[in-house]
């Protein structure tokens, strides 16, 4: 039987190189990364490639996981491991450590339920000092950052009314109850940013 061809996203094309630039400032040693909502796979594949010294474990909820795998054995990379199923609400996770964790395009996608648990999981898993980078669009002070992130938000509360671009200060609260520190905001192409936090220790 022949395999389906791999799931592929012309944004994930567009945005992986900016996103990458990022990465190799802020996953700046050996370890683990944890990928949250690893899509297609074509991130996973393609940070892998260019960071070596990291090893990248995709994850994602378990209809995605075929996708991502096919992605992974097609690159056959030494430091890109298999796909793990995850969904942030459940409890535990099935991953107990990283150095470092990545998610792109999650936070307006779920619900609110669902980015507290992506918050509080991630800080579960993180080792102290460890990052987490969270990339998408991100409202701040109380509005939109553009007319395109305005008419997006209106778009996707629309399909599935608990979901929608964030507000960084409500992201921020969640970061400060569950032990990340704020390390920065990295702007990038098309109204999105890259938002930087670290694990306190504990």
């Amino acid at each position: 039987m022949n395999r389906q061809p791999k799931p592929w996203s012309e944004a994930c094309e567009r945005n992986r190189d900016p996103i990458l630039s990022v990465l190799r400032e802020e996953f700046d040693g050996a370890g683990t990364v944890l990928e949250i909502g690893g899509g297609t796979g074509q991130h996973a594949v393609y940070f892998a490639a260019a960071l070596p010294h990291l090893v990248w474990l995709p994850s994602d909820r378990v209809e995605y996981l075929d996708g991502i795998q096919a992605w992974i054995e097609d690159a056959a990379l030494p430091n890109a491991l298999a796909p793990v199923a995850l969904d942030v609400l459940d409890h535990p996770w099935p991953v107990s450590r990283a150095q470092w964790v990545y998610s792109a395009n999650t936070a307006h996608i779920m619900g609110w339920d669902g980015v507290e648990a992506m918050f509080a999981g991630t800080s579960r898993v993180l080792a102290d000092g460890g990052r987490f980078c969270l990339y998408g669009p991100f409202h701040e002070n109380g509005k939109p950052t553009s007319d395109s992130n305005a008419r997006f938000d209106q778009l996707i509360r629309a399909r599935d009314p608990a979901s929608g671009i964030r507000h960084r200060e409500d992201l921020q609260q969640l970061a400060d109850q569950v032990g990340l520190r704020f390390k920065r905001a990295c702007p990038l192409p098309a109204n999105n940013q890259i938002l930087v936090w670290e694990r306190t220790s504990r």
